[in-house]
Parts: C-alpha cells; sequence; structure tokens
C-alpha cells in the first residue's frame, strides 16, 4: 500500500485469538514494533516497544495487553503517532509473536487469529495469518518516511521461526514484499 492521503498519522495495529481450549496453557501474543534511523534503516532497531514499554518519546504505545487472548475482539492494540515521531526516524516495523512457554505455538496452532491495521476509520491491511501458519512469529507491516517526510505503509506479512526475542532484534533485515 502506497501514501494514503497526505501520509499517515496515527495509526493503531489491532490483534485477536481465541484463549487456549480448557486445560492447555495460555495461548500469549504480542504486537511488537521496532524503530530504526535514518542512518541505519535494515539494521538493528534504535528501540523495540512490546507489552512491558513504550516509545521513549510516548509516540508507540501499546494501549491494551492480553495474555491469554479472553475478551471480545482485539484483545490487543498499539497505537503508533507517526506524525510526531522525530526526523531522526524512517522506519518502523510492526510484528506480531507468540510466546514460545511453556508450550511451542505456531499461528497454524491458533484460532480465530487476526490482525487489522487502521488509521481512523479506514483499514489499511487485514490477515489471518494463514499464510504463515508454520512460523513463530511474523512481521507485518513497514512504516517508512519518504524523502517529503509522508509516512507510508508497506504490507510485509513475512514469517519467522525464530526465538521472539532473537526475531525482534532481526525485523530490521526483513524486507517487504513487491
Amino acid at each position: 500500500m502506497g501514501v494514503v492521503g497526505s501520509g499517515l498519522e496515527k495509526v493503531e495495529v489491532r490483534l485477536k485469538w481465541d484463549p487456549s481450549p480448557l486445560g492447555e496453557s495460555p495461548r500469549h501474543l504480542d504486537i511488537v514494533a521496532a524503530t530504526y534511523s535514518v542512518d541505519d534503516s535494515f539494521g538493528r532497531p534504535v528501540y523495540v516497544v512490546h507489552y512491558d514499554s513504550r516509545s521513549p518519546d510516548g509516540t508507540i504505545n501499546m494501549n491494551r495487553h492480553s495474555q491469554t487472548g479472553m475478551g471480545f475482539g482485539f484483545v490487543e492494540v498499539m497505537s503508533l503517532e507517526l506524525g510526531r515521531l522525530s526526523a531522526a526516524y524512517s522506519r518502523v516495523v510492526v510484528g506480531v509473536i507468540i510466546h514460545q512457554e511453556p508450550d511451542p505455538r505456531t499461528f497454524g496452532d491458533m484460532s480465530n487469529v487476526g490482525v487489522v491495521v487502521v488509521e481512523g476509520y479506514q483499514e489499511l491491511l487485514t490477515d489471518d495469518f494463514s499464510g504463515v501458519a508454520a512460523a513463530r512469529a511474523t512481521a507485518v507491516a513497514e512504516f517508512t518516511r519518504n524523502d517529503s517526510g509522508v509516512w507510508e505503509m508497506h504490507e510485509m506479512i513475512c514469517g519467522s521461526d525464530s526465538d521472539p526475542a532473537v526475531f525482534m532484534s532481526e525485523m530490521g533485515t526483513i524486507r517487504p514484499r513487491t
């Protein structure tokens, strides 16, 4: 997806999944966002935002968090205020990880799992992770600032078998599909 109007200002990433069946350990997924500098937009992240953190300047926040998937609709929500993000950053990659303890799981092990990226009332991306069913983590979307300073989004559903901590450090090397 390219530029929407005059560019993206504030987007939300929403995640849902069904809780574990009775007797199984909880299914725990998380939205993660990694921010990259203008000088190294495909290297190591300057910082990573996840359930237990927020960006230093408050532009990327976890608004809702679930460790079980219990609730109605989207049980985890992260907001990204791209319009307020410092000019020192040129790229933000958002992904979803599945916690692997106590039981290893993939997206194929989940039921009713899905992600939606919205700006206001406009849906920018929706996916059910069926294309990455064997993965334990996936990139979802890449947000880049163009030469005019306008933020654009590119779909990036790209599964990974890496451990969640390793995945968060590798997110910058992932390139969007063309």
